[in-house]
């Protein structure tokens, strides 16, 4: 069998940070037999000469579209919206899975050019659990972002930084700082246990609420907190935890709203009061003037934290692509592509579900 060969692409977001893949784990692949591409990415938090050092082979920015097809091309965050067909087995977040906007027209260049999506998302076990997230990050990041924004301390742009830093300032609450009541939605999740964390370290001892509490939800001890930060990535439809009509509540007390999910746009979605995310330039968005709503909602929060997430994620990744293959995991991944492609009235390119010469 043909040794696999990993091509890990430069992230077109000017935010993106993160790499999947850090050097000494690039290296525990190379040694493994991997044949590792790694373009070179001057926003990346770790040097490509880090990469050339365990031996990857570097490549320019962007020169994925011409690597050879046999090739894996490993990311996170969004692709260019060019090529328009798609030749290649792409590992990334799609997000095309919850009819999210432009979900159709992802999967159709895929279509069109015969590639497929195995999308980390979707990357997990027997039991449905995910295999490499960065939830924990995700979360921590939205509380934090939360508590700064509460306490009048947040300032825009954002930047890249440290948990030492981050923590620093966490932990020093301003003179004229109030008490205030905090609630975690998904407190059992990886997300909700990194927002509990960071609250933790801010001093702030949050409601925490998971399935119990949302599969019959009081709407208005909700609204009786302060500042909510929500983690549940919904997999069906429920019940949104916050309409547009509780924006107006007279009693409403909540003042900063945290969406690290960013389901926006999706059925799925369980805050339906925006319509598009925030960024790191403006990372905060007032839905209500009197009494003031802040909305945060950054759908790359752990790229504020790049060494720490990627350092995590990478060490959870890595194990699966030495396992690479057409079985497991990654056929799990192969078969969730096949199905919201034909969901979508697509057909599957060469990269089929079964057969030898139809491998992952």
């Amino acid at each position: 069998m043909t040794a696999l060969h990993l091509w890990l692409r430069h992230e077109v977001r000017a935010t993106e940070r993160r790499t999947p893949v850090v050097p000494d784990d690039a290296r525990r692949l190379v040694e493994a037999g991997v044949r590792l591409s790694v373009e070179d990415s001057p926003q990346r938090v770790f040097p490509i000469r880090e990469y050339e050092a365990v031996g990857a082979r570097i490549a320019p920015a962007g020169s994925w579209t011409s690597a050879p097809a046999d090739a894996v091309v490993l990311g996170l965050k969004e692709l260019p919206y060019q090529p328009g067909e798609l030749t290649h087995r792409h590992v990334f977040f799609g997000h095309a899975y919850k009819r999210q906007p432009g979900a159709a027209a992802l999967l159709r260049r895929f279509a069109a050019g015969g590639g497929a999506l195995l999308d980390l998302e979707y990357l997990v076990d027997d039991d449905g659990r995910r295999l490499a997230a960065f939830g924990y990050w995700a979360g921590y990041l939205g509380a934090a972002l939360a508590v700064l924004q509460h306490r009048g301390t947040l300032t825009a742009p954002l930047r890249p930084t440290g948990k030492d830093e981050l923590d620093a300032t966490l932990r020093q609450a301003p003179d004229h700082d109030e008490e205030f009541t905090a609630l975690v939605v998904g407190a059992l999740g990886r997300s909700g246990r990194g927002a509990r964390a960071a609250f933790a370290t801010a001093g702030v001892d949050p409601s925490c609420w998971d399935l119990a509490q949302t599969r019959d939800l009081d709407r208005p001890a909700l609204l009786a907190h302060d500042v909510m930060v929500n983690c549940v990535l919904a997999t069906t439809p429920v019940p949104p935890f916050v309409r547009e009509q509780d924006l107006d509540d007279p009693d409403r007390r909540l003042r900063t709203l945290s969406d690290v999910t960013c389901d926006v746009g999706s059925p799925l979605n369980v805050l339906p009061v925006y319509d598009r995310t925030t960024e790191w330039a403006d990372p905060v968005r007032r839905l209500r003037k009197e009494p003031p709503l802040d909305l945060i909602a950054i759908d790359n929060l752990p790229s504020l934290l790049p060494r720490e997430s990627s350092v995590d994620f990478s060490a959870a990744l890595t194990p699966q692509l030495l396992d690479f293959g057409a079985g497991g995991a990654w056929g799990r991944c192969l078969a969730r592509f096949h199905e919201a492609s034909r969901e979508h009235g697509l057909e599957p390119g060469r990269f089929g579900a079964e057969g030898e010469s139809r491998r992952v």
